[in-house]
């Protein structure tokens, strides 16, 4: 298992949930919810930074059956921006299929409203968090997928 502190994302379309881990690497604790829009990235990158982050895990959010969503694209997109800003800190991105059900559940009868909302996107956030750390201590590989940093170059030369 390697050491250091690791930051989880659950991209939704109002909000972002944050999670973070011990250094250690054994348990995941909510950092923050990052309102979705102009800045978002920005701020991410800040807590990357703020938390001096080995890596950083994106959810992917699947349909049932495995096939990609239109979520899935933004947070495809979401990861692709965060790690041209935060490079070399690697991202990666994670199946999350289920975690806002079970970070519901974990939540049930606390906060009503907004402010629930926003405790669940962390929550969220922890739950991918704890999967992945989970992942990497019984296979000894970080988990999930990595994004590749496309040079500004390559894009352009991608989009002609």
């Amino acid at each position: 298992m390697r050491l250091g502190v690791r930051l989880a994302v659950d991209p939704g379309d109002a909000r972002i949930g944050v999670a973070r881990s011990d250094p250690s690497g054994t348990l995941a604790t909510p950092v923050e919810t990052v309102r979705r829009g102009k800045g978002d990235v920005r701020r991410l990158a800040r807590l990357v930074r703020d938390e001096s982050a080995i890596e950083v895990v994106v959810g992917l959010p699947r349909s049932l059956g495995g096939h990609d969503t239109p979520s899935t694209r933004k947070a495809r997109d979401l990861a692709a921006q965060l790690a041209a800003r935060i490079a070399p800190v690697p991202v990666r991105l994670l199946d999350e299929r289920l975690t806002t059900v079970t970070a519901e559940a974990m939540l049930r009868d606390q906060r009503k409203g907004a402010s629930r909302r926003a405790v669940i996107d962390q929550a969220a956030a922890m739950v991918i968090l704890q999967q992945a750390l989970e992942s990497e201590r019984a296979t000894g590989d970080p988990p999930g997928e990595l994004v590749t940093v496309v040079a500004a170059e390559e894009a352009e030369v991608a989009d002609e």
